[in-house]
């Protein structure tokens, strides 16, 4: 994955949004299972702040990317290696404690071969933790809907559907693929790993006081997290 001519576009949307930093990093920090000095790979590790708030917490990470931008940034936050997802061929098998992919899963056309080789790379029973945005606010043609007494539903679009959108970013677009909730547990299951924990995340008082227009819609999911474990074996 490439943010091409994107990669200013992300950095500046992160610098001037609050919420990765109150919601998205509490999230992912939350569904690790860390130990002291566990190696944990970030997948798709961007300009590294992720990778940042894994070293505050004692983690050891290792970032990879394609992007040289982001790689430049991230490389001050610890190893970096860039390399094109799902390909991890530079680390050898069951290297790594433990595996973070923050608003990665959702830019890979197949995530299948991704899974697979996190199989791979994590060490037994280590962890893998996924945070995504929530499928049933990106599938095709979602979108929230005001009833005539003021309360806000949300209209599933094409929820079942698998396809994607591809979203305005900076001077380009920025595609998201969409796949129901039960597509990605199966596929990791498949792959070896065992659901240990998710979460489902609505927006927060802090981000309907920012933005009001999101004032009724906290009932409704932004963001999934989970962690799975890695099951006996090595994934082929």
């Amino acid at each position: 994955m490439t943010w091409g001519g994107s990669a200013d576009w992300w950095i500046a949307e992160v610098a001037s949004d609050p919420a990765y930093r109150e919601v998205v990093e509490p999230l992912i920090l939350e569904l690790c299972d860390l130990r002291p000095g566990d190696r944990i790979l970030d997948v798709g590790c961007g300009e590294g702040r992720i990778m940042s708030a894994l070293a505050r917490v004692g983690a050891r990470p290792v970032g990879c990317d394609l992007d040289l931008d982001l790689l430049r940034r991230a490389r001050g936050r610890g190893p970096v290696v860039r390399c094109r997802l799902p390909d991890l061929g530079w680390a050898a098998s069951a290297s790594f404690d433990g595996a973070v992919m923050s608003l990665v899963l959702e830019h890979l056309p197949d995530v299948d071969p991704m899974l697979a080789e996190l199989g791979r790379v994590v060490r037994r029973s280590g962890f893998l933790v996924v945070v995504v945005n929530h499928p049933v606010f990106t599938a095709p043609g979602s979108a929230p809907v005001v009833d005539t007494d003021g309360e806000v539903l949300w209209r599933p679009g094409r929820y079942l559907d698998v396809g994607y959108t591809d979203e305005p970013a900076g001077d380009g677009a920025i595609r998201f693929h969409h796949r129901p909730l039960s597509g990605l547990v199966n596929a990791a299951a498949e792959a070896g790993w065992m659901l240990e924990r998710m979460v489902e995340q609505g927006v927060t008082a802090g981000q309907v006081a920012r933005s009001p227009s999101l004032a009724g819609q906290e009932h409704i999911p932004r963001l999934a997290g989970f962690r799975w474990r890695r099951r006996g074996g090595v994934v082929a």
